[in-house]
């Protein structure tokens, strides 16, 4: 089978596509032939080796794992002989590293849900990581409660986009940032009012919210203080790139360092995968609560391309990968 892979950190073009041996499923897992894959943010820290502060986790001189992806969306093509909540045929979407490939096996109590019929496998596929830290940040570490107000700090990109639609359908009001050119797509999504950053700048405003979620990461502690009540939450679901040694990592530690002393509390946390909250998440798209929003489409063979265009930063909505 098809498997992108790479046997050295670098920029995008390290990674190339190979065949490589087809899975097995043993007797508790599924065999997933992969229609569509999604990119994600990890995927290009995984590709780059940056920060080096997290090589320990992924590889000191090289990668640990020269298969790379996590988001895949298919169709069933076999299942162990315990499986018994999947068949052949049955369209399913979900996570499992190597994910950039013609087939995985995932386990199948694990992060494995059925397809909903009223998406493609492209947009089911944008949906795992990024839908996940969406409702994660905003339901689990926010604690959002129906009626209160959430502002988005980079509602455009792929957890933007969802996480918009995810404090709707939790009965927050919602206030969306973003650039000129998303402040339609963030008004369609359900925001109920948009703030184009580079018109206004909302945390000089008089207006207070009850949970700030911060993906794009260009605020200060002293920004993010002011536009939050005494008792709001801050929930950093993103940050800017940063130096190679600490990336991300650096703007996080300054907020938490900076907020010690201050009486609103600050979170930050990565997604994790669970079969709950998948089942969650095909729910709201199968309503028609969440749709997912793809920006741009590649095929397998152009990765590398799908790769360096999320790490220009300017996607809108998720990258999607047929396969």
């Amino acid at each position: 089978m098809r498997a992108a892979v790479r046997e050295a950190f670098g920029s995008p073009d390290v990674v190339e596509v190979r065949d490589v041996e087809k899975p097995a499923p043993t007797d508790d897992e599924v065999l997933v032939r992969v229609r569509a894959t999604s990119v994600n943010p990890a995927d290009w820290y995984d590709v780059t080796g940056r920060p080096y502060v997290a090589r320990p986790m992924t590889g000191l001189r090289g990668p640990k794992s020269e298969r790379l992806g996590v988001d895949y969306a298919g169709t069933v093509e076999a299942v162990g002989t315990n499986v018994t909540e999947f068949e052949p045929g049955d369209d399913v979407f979900g996570g499992r590293n190597g994910a950039f490939a013609e087939y995985v096996v995932v386990k199948a109590d694990r992060a494995i849900v059925s397809k909903p019929e009223n998406v493609s496998f492209e947009q089911a596929a944008a949906v795992p990581i990024a839908a996940l830290t969406a409702l994660q940040g905003l339901r689990d570490k926010g604690k959002l409660e129906p009626g209160e107000s959430v502002l988005i700090n980079g509602a455009s990109g792929g957890v933007g986009t969802f996480a918009v639609q995810i404090a709707k359908a939790l009965g927050a009001e919602v206030t969306a940032v973003c650039s000129t050119g998303n402040v339609e797509q963030a008004r369609s999504l359900g925001a109920d009012q948009v703030v184009d950053y580079t018109r206004e700048d909302c945390t000089r405003g008089d207006r207070r919210y009850d949970l700030l979620l911060d993906i794009a990461g260009s605020w200060t502690w002293s920004d993010c203080r002011r536009i939050l009540r005494r008792d709001g939450r801050l929930v950093v679901a993103g940050a800017p790139k940063g130096n190679r040694l600490l990336g991300p990592i650096g703007h996080v530690a300054k907020l938490r360092l900076a907020s010690i002393l201050s009486w609103r509390r600050v979170v930050f946390f990565i997604a994790k995968f669970n079969k709950p909250d998948l089942e969650t998440l095909r729910d709201l798209v199968a309503s028609g609560r969440m749709t997912p929003v793809v920006d741009r489409r590649y095929d397998l063979s152009e990765i590398s391309d799908a790769l360096r265009y999320l790490g220009e930063g300017h996607a809108r909505g998720k990258v999607v990968v047929t396969v």
